[in-house]
């Protein structure tokens, strides 16, 4: 807020400070003659002889569409601070004139809200005066309400897992996608700093600088609820999820070297020979998240294109699979390749070892750990579209994808199409 303050000369007269909602007379938005009053109509009485008059107009709810303005009525002098926060404990964002006699809000109110207005005063002879204002807002009349869908769902996740926002309608421009932005709140113990990226206008995610820290708490939660986003678009409800953060695992696949090195907490506790993706179906490289574990997929060639009946076709049970991509990249046990393994790459993309070591891998690793292909010639995992590839972006890239920095609102659309097919 800007606390400058400009002196002014004015006939002295009965000192008050006034609370208005624009446009508070609107039947149409400000609802029935029986709803509650913004607030009593009668003048308060400060401690020091300040008097506040409180919201006059229609004396009904105040219209949420409408911004509010407190003014420095006949008071001789200046308002110094502002603080208006509803009952969720979202605050009301605001701009003090420079010489104290008008505040605004700036931000857009919530609907059927009941908000609390802390004024603060200095009269002339430089007296604080303080008092405490209520007003509340009617229900919007929106003609859509955007609601949030967070992911992943409440659970233990790895130290890569990010937080998922799914909206149930586009939102494209920057201005809107602030607002969006500022009521989805994401707090982690221990705090770690962190940021939205907005994959596409329906959907954002959201992860720290570097991965979480092991055995953090994470808490996503919606502010949306009754909050103008645009022309007739409100924010909508949204259940709010909690990670449980666990040990900080992450494997590295080398594939020139044929071996899955595992890091738990920092330290190497296993070191695998696999074999990787062939010439023409190499593994991509870079950071990906585990998405599921499944103890037996069944897997063909036709899944990635390959004609059934050629010299590349298969059609194999596969045991102890470990999803890394949604278009069927997996580390999972493949006996058939155990002669290759830790010696050269023979897949059709998919990190091969046997079944001894896959069901070690399988069970200690577990949804958000982080598995990572070094030195494939492969090209580098989708960033978003196939799974989570969030980190192979670096910091800055990210976030420029936030609409409160960077080059904000406007990130490429990515490829959303969920592929189905498994690959060997």
């Amino acid at each position: 807020m800007n606390h400058t303050t400009a002196s002014r000369t004015r006939p002295r007269a009965a000192a008050g400070v006034l609370l208005a909602t624009a446009l508070s007379v609107t039947s149409a938005a400000c609802g029935s003659p029986d709803e509650q009053p913004l607030a009593a109509p009668e003048a308060y009485q400060a401690a020091n002889g300040i008097v506040l008059k409180g919201p006059i107009g229609s004396g009904r709810k105040a219209d949420p569409d409408k911004p509010v303005e407190l003014t420095a009525d006949s008071f001789e002098g200046r308002i110094t601070d502002v603080t208006a926060v509803d009952a969720a404990g979202r605050y009301l964002a605001g701009e003090l004139s420079a010489d104290g006699r008008r505040w605004h809000s700036t931000t857009p109110l919530a609907g059927n809200a009941r908000y609390t207005v802390r004024v603060s005063t200095v009269d002339e002879d430089g007296a604080p005066g303080r008092k405490v204002l209520n007003f509340a807002t009617g229900k919007p009349t929106a003609k859509h309400l955007l609601n949030v869908k967070f992911g992943p769902r409440t659970g233990t996740y790895g130290v890569g897992q990010p937080v998922t926002a799914e909206l149930n309608t586009p939102v494209k421009s920057p201005a809107q996608r602030a607002v969006v932005e500022r009521a989805l709140r994401v707090e982690s113990t221990p705090a770690v700093a962190g940021s939205w990226h907005w994959v596409d206008d329906k959907e954002l995610h959201f992860r720290p600088r570097e991965y979480w820290p092991a055995h953090a708490t994470v808490r996503a939660r919606s502010n949306l609820e009754g909050v103008k986003v645009g022309d007739r678009l409100w924010g909508g409800r949204g259940e709010p999820v909690e990670l449980t953060i666990g040990d900080k695992v992450v494997a590295v696949t080398d594939a020139g070297s044929h071996r899955m090195t595992v890091y738990k907490n920092g330290e190497e506790i296993k070191s695998l020979p696999v074999t990787t993706g062939k010439p023409g179906f190499d593994t991509r490289n870079g950071v990906k998240v585990v998405l599921a574990k499944e103890r037996f997929v069944r897997m063909r060639g036709t899944s990635i294109g390959i004609a059934e009946g050629s010299a590349e076709s298969y059609d194999l049970p596969v045991h102890f699979a470990t999803r890394v991509t949604w278009s069927g990249e997996y580390v999972h046990a493949a006996p058939w390749s155990v002669g290759s393994q830790g010696v050269d790459n023979v897949s059709h993309g998919c990190t091969g070892m046997s079944t001894e070591n896959a069901e070690w891998f399988f069970d200690n690793v577990k949804e958000g750990d982080v598995v990572e292909v070094v030195n494939s010639q492969g090209d580098m995992m989708e960033t978003f579209g196939n799974g989570f590839g969030d980190w192979n972006l670096d910091w800055d890239k990210w976030k420029s994808g936030s609409a409160l920095g960077g080059s904000a609102g406007a990130p490429t659309p990515a490829d959303r199409a969920r592929l189905s097919p498994q690959s060997l």
